[in-house]
């Protein structure tokens, strides 16, 4: 039996146009400060998603875990590289095959539009820049710097450039970056400095000088050509990022909340910055981030998993950062579903869960059917509603997951929405619906608490 998605239209997943619609910047780090970001549905046609209804219902299944699989996959690369000494490990999103968040801004004294694909686990900003020696094609035209008055390259002597902390290298006088990544894709161009001008209301425009990014002009196998991308903005913690290179104007914070995907009206995310982040409800919880030495995601100390109340016996050390680049959990709004780690060390994380969720679905009697894909699925009994829930553990925080939202449920079948992962335990944001989440890189933590996310609005 074939999982019927028929209240999903997938094109709501990440197909998202983000615009700024308001803020209140100041260049004073002690007045408050913020930032709302509105993600808007994009139907187009250059997106790998565009008409997914005209696939089968197992195509649908399997594309859906193909994204989250290829993020791995970008990711378990990024992770092996020493982002430090070698430049060419930029992290970059490539992978999400189409799911994407765009921020639409104008750059240069001629306020050039761009639109950059949204990355809380990438760092550079990059664009696209004449003269190209291989582009790929975009529809917005692509941006001139010797037409703009308010460029400049990023001298060889940046700290980013120079030093224990570079991110990229001098070559020829100029500082200049080299990202390679899955699949074979890459880009490369020259370390630069630009204005930014953001849209705060429809007749006002903040601008920020000397912001750094990439003016890429040497580009292959990108997979968001023809159409209005021309590259990524960075959210995640490396230096080069949005939310490092802002943070004196946003307090290091941002926070979404994801509207749950089976809602049968389209929902726009709302990402906050600032002091546009909402008051903190009672019950939120707090767990440290944990520094990686080979990359800037967004790690998390993670103690035990529960499922249906049911903790494993986990030790403390199982999920811990290994000498070899992997493991760790990390929470990555990029990847659809989430994954466990199937390569700890003395125990399969991932076949100890789902061996708890099949005792737990068998001592219900259900039955076990197939679906491309997930490894456990059943079929639905008649207004069936008891699924299981799912606990992460994290240092001085649990982090909860109602069983509607572990299970990826249709009328006639559902099926646990966890896939093997092959480096390391990544929180999806299936597994993220109705949550606040914050990212406070200044405490050094993240926040969260249940929320019904379709108050969320702006």
């Amino acid at each position: 039996m074939s999982l019927s998605l028929g209240f999903l239209n997938a094109k709501l997943f990440f197909c998202l146009c983000v615009t700024f619609l308001k803020h209140h910047f100041t260049f004073s780090a002690s007045n408050p400060t913020g930032l709302t970001l509105r993600a808007v549905l994009d139907d187009s046609s250059g997106s790998p998603l565009y008409l997914i209804e005209n696939l089968t219902i197992a195509e649908r299944t399997e594309r859906l875990i193909k994204v989250t699989n290829a993020r791995a996959n970008y990711l378990s690369l990024v992770s092996n590289c020493d982002a430090r000494i070698h430049p060419d490990n930029i992290p970059m999103p490539i992978s999400r095959e189409g799911l994407f968040y765009v921020v639409e801004f104008a750059i240069g004294s001629q306020h050039h539009k761009v639109k950059l694909l949204m990355d809380t686990g990438g760092g550079l900003i990059w664009t696209q820049c004449v003269p190209c020696k291989t582009c790929f094609p975009q529809n917005l035209p692509i941006f001139n710097p010797s037409a703009s008055a308010t460029y400049a390259r990023l001298p060889c002597d940046h700290p980013l450039c120079k030093g224990p902390g570079d991110r990229y290298t001098c070559f020829d006088g100029f500082c200049v970056y080299n990202v390679h990544y899955t699949g074979g894709a890459s880009t490369r161009g020259t370390a630069s400095m630009e204005t930014f001008h953001f849209s705060i209301y429809q007749s006002e425009i903040e601008s920020f000088k000397n912001v750094i990014f990439g003016c890429s002009d040497d580009s292959s196998d990108i997979f968001f050509k023809n159409t209005d991308i021309s590259g990524i903005f960075g959210l995640s913690m490396s230096p080069d990022s949005m939310m490092m290179q802002f943070s004196s104007f946003i307090h290091s914070r941002f926070s979404y909340c994801l509207v749950p995907f089976a809602d049968a009206i389209p929902r726009p995310l709302v990402l906050r910055f600032g002091e546009d982040i909402p008051q903190l409800p009672p019950d939120v919880r707090t767990t440290s981030f944990v520094q990686s030495p080979t990359n800037h995601f967004y790690y998390l100390e993670l103690w035990g998993i529960s499922v249906a109340g049911h903790r494993l016996p986990f030790s403390q050390s199982t999920f811990q950062y290994r000498a070899n680049g992997k493991g760790g959990c990390f929470i990555d709004s990029g990847a659809l579903f989430t994954q466990i780690d199937a390569g700890t060390v003395g125990i399969n994380a991932y076949a100890a869960v789902m061996q708890v969720f099949a005792s737990y679905y068998e001592s219900k009697s259900l039955r076990r059917t197939t679906s491309r894909g997930f490894e456990l699925c059943y079929e639905r009994p008649p207004n069936y509603d008891d699924f299981a829930s799912l606990t992460f553990h994290f240092n001085g925080a649990d982090y909860t997951v109602a069983g509607e939202y572990v299970n990826l449920i249709s009328p006639d079948i559902f099926c646990v929405a966890i896939i093997k992962g092959t480096y390391a335990t990544m929180l999806g944001a299936w597994q993220q619906q109705n949550k606040r989440l914050i990212y406070d890189v200044g405490m050094g933590a993240l926040q969260f608490a249940d929320e019904n996310c379709v108050n969320d609005i702006s």
